[in-house]
Order: C-alpha cells, then structure tokens, then sequence
C-alpha cells in the first residue's frame, strides 16, 4: 500500500500567499474602481534588455535550422555559458573552474534539491526569518531546522550557531545563508561571513550560500561571494541566479558551484561535486538552450552593462521607498544594497494588522513578515520591483494617508 511523505503536513499549504490574495480580493470587491498599489512584489517587471533579447533571439533562430538545431544539451551546462561563469568570476578575483559550475533553471530549485547529497538525518540551520524554501524543502525532506535569530539587535544577521556545550546549542551539518538578504534587505559583511567559514572549517559543515541578489550590492567592502572568504571552497556550496540580476524570473536560468574541495566528515575532495553531477544527470535534463543563450548575452559586456542599468533603475527606486517611508516616520533597514525594505510596524502592530491598515488606508499591498517566519512579526517587506510611477505613487499614497 502507497502512504504519503507525513512531512508534508508540517508545511503550511500556501496559507500565507492565499490569506494576502483572499484580503486584496475582498477589498477591490467591497471597493469597486479603487486601484491597489503594490509594492509586496517579490517578481522583476521591466522589459529583458535589448543585448540580452538579442541572445535569447539567437537561440530560438539556432533551433530553426538543421545546421544549428540543438537537442538536449549536457545536464551540465552548455560548455561556453560554464566557461562566461568562470570567467565572470574571475573578474571578482575568484577562481572557479568550469567543472564545478552546474547551470540550472534557477536558484529556487537548487536551494531545494541541494540537500538531497546530503544525509537525511542532517540538522539544518536557517535564518529566521527566511526565504520560505530552505526551512520548507528542508523539512519535506524529513531533516531537521533549527534557527539562527536574525534581530534588529544584530542587524538582521544571525551569529552562526552556538557550540555544544554543557546542555547549550547543538552541532549542525549544513547552514543556509542569503546575502543580500530576502527578506530583510541586509548584506552580511566580509567579518560576518567570515566567522561563518570558520565555524563551518572547524566542524564539518556545510554553508549553503544564496547569492541571487549579489549583482545589488554597490560597496566593493562587501562579499558578492562567499568564496572572497579564504577557506569558504572546502565547506561552502553557491548559489546564483540570473532571475533578479537579468529578468529571468520567467526565463529560468541560474547555476550552483560545487568546488572539488568542498569537503564534509565523510567526503574526501571531489566527492560532493560528483555527488551533485550525479543527482544532475539523474534528475536533470538541463536547462533551456534557449535561456542559456540568453545567459552567455547577460555575461557579455555590453549585456553586464545594460543589466546593471537596469538594476539602477530599481535601486533608484528603493532609495525613493526608503526615504519616502523615512520621512513618513517609519522605521526601516534595508534597501540600500538590496531591492527589499524590511519595514519595522508602528505602535506595536502585527504584520497582518498593518497589512490591513496598508490596504485600507493606503490602497498598498506590501509583504507580511510573518510570512518569513516568527521572527519576521511585526514586520513587511516592502519590494522596489516595479514601474517608476507605481513606485512613487504608493509612497506618495503612505505619506499622505499613513504618515506615523
């Protein structure tokens, strides 16, 4: 008889994401004609740049030809996009071969299937609050989270987990960390991230490192990378994307590095990267040759240069959120090497209380930070994805109607 992996049951089924749709739903029905503003959108909403169109162009053209049509392609990655990523890491002066990049259809499903190499009896360590998919895959998978408080005492960066001592804290095997951070909008720094590659060297573990949003940071003092950190290639996985940094959230496109160092208690040199190849091969047919065509045009430099305009564009927009909520009394961290503003809730309200007033008052959807977990309370992540116009209407629209 077939039974069900129970694990399910410890996930939520999508409630937080359904409860924000059912209330905007009720409102525009209750108030028909009033437009809701949006600044809870976690989802890139301008055009795919005109170098970077060109690539995908190229892509689809190469399927229309008997000469140039291609089939499946390694599970891998296309030989020349491995090789642009080594290269586009080397400009940050960090050696990767091109056999330890594995290109994928994003980062999202390599945060989740990472732990899959992994021992199913491993203890997980996350940030709380955070990203909904390292705690959820994590637990699916049966292993066991525990979480590292990411506080405004700390910054919104949590300390790595505390040794096994005397009955206090306990040993981990793999560490998940996000920098620049969704949802809180923080970066941890070269010091930060180094106590976390010392933790990891000194007790075999493993850091899972989510660099999706990198491509934000503008102060070279900070790591884009976590292999910056010397020692990070013997305990460290990472994770990239080209979803925020190039529009692809619809095109899928990312890549995980697996450095042959990397090494855990029972994996000698090699054996991790292998390991992830074989999980690739089994599971994986790779990711579009449309879409990796794409990527090549993102890392040429004309394509580095638009799509780094692009990204301006959206600072610009969150320096306009930061500052308009700022001066609208509000208490705010993040947004400054990041797209996301974690908003601190006025007089003590929960997430979903101010959620309301936002929606009532204001006409603006933002991001209950409860939805990132029981640290996120009191919370919102507020987005700077969006049209210019849409941006400072909303802030117009807080400042008026919601100022503190």
């Amino acid at each position: 008889m077939a039974k069900i992996n129970s694990h399910y049951k410890d996930v939520s089924e999508g409630y937080f994401f359904l409860e924000t749709t059912k209330r905007a739903k009720a409102f525009t029905d209750s108030h028909p004609g009033v437009e809701l503003l949006k600044l809870g959108i976690g989802n890139t909403t301008e055009p795919i740049v005109p170098a970077v169109l060109e690539g995908l162009k190229r892509g689809v053209e190469k399927l229309g030809s008997a000469e140039t049509y291609t089939g499946y392609g390694d599970e891998q990655g296309d030989t020349r996009l491995r090789g642009a990523i080594a290269e586009w890491y080397a400009g940050r002066k960090v050696s990767v071969e091109p056999a330890e990049v594995f290109v994928s259809d994003g980062a999202k499903p390599d945060c989740a299937n990472i732990s899959s190499i992994f021992s199913d009896e491993s203890v997980v360590a996350i940030g709380d609050p955070v990203y909904p998919v390292y705690r959820d895959s994590n637990i699916i998978a049966g292993k066991r989270v525990v979480y590292m408080p990411a506080l405004e005492e700390n910054g919104f960066i949590p300390e790595p987990p505390r040794e096994p001592r005397q009955g206090r804290g306990e040993h981990v095997d793999l560490i998940f960390l996000c920098s620049p951070n969704n949802p809180t909008g923080t970066v941890i720094t070269r010091e930060q991230l180094k106590t976390f590659v010392e933790y990891a060297l000194e007790h075999k573990a493993i850091i899972v490192f989510d660099a999706a949003y990198s491509e934000y940071i503008r102060d070279a003092a900070l790591p884009k990378s976590i292999y910056e950190i010397e020692g990070a290639k013997q305990c460290a996985i990472e994770i990239q994307s080209l979803s925020k940094a190039a529009g692809f959230t619809g095109v899928r496109l990312g890549w995980t590095i697996v450095p042959k160092e990397l090494v855990a208690e029972d994996a000698s040199t090699g054996t991790l990267n292998q390991m992830w190849n074989r999980r690739q091969t089994t599971m994986f047919n790779g990711a579009s040759n449309i879409a990796q065509e794409g990527g090549l045009a993102v890392l040429s430099p004309e394509g580095q240069r638009q799509t780094h305009e692009q990204i301006d564009y959206y600072m610009e927009n969150a320096r306009i959120i930061r500052e308009g909520l700022t001066k609208a009394g509000y208490t705010v961290f993040g947004g400054v090497h990041a797209p996301y503003i974690w908003l601190k809730c006025p007089s003590g309200l929960t997430s979903w209380q101010f959620f309301d007033q936002l929606l009532e008052k204001a006409h603006v959807i933002a991001t209950p930070g409860s939805g990132f977990g029981d640290r996120g309370e009191g919370y919102m992540r507020v987005s700077a994805y969006g049209h210019r116009e849409n941006i400072e209407r909303a802030v117009r629209s807080i400042s008026e109607n919601m100022r503190v």
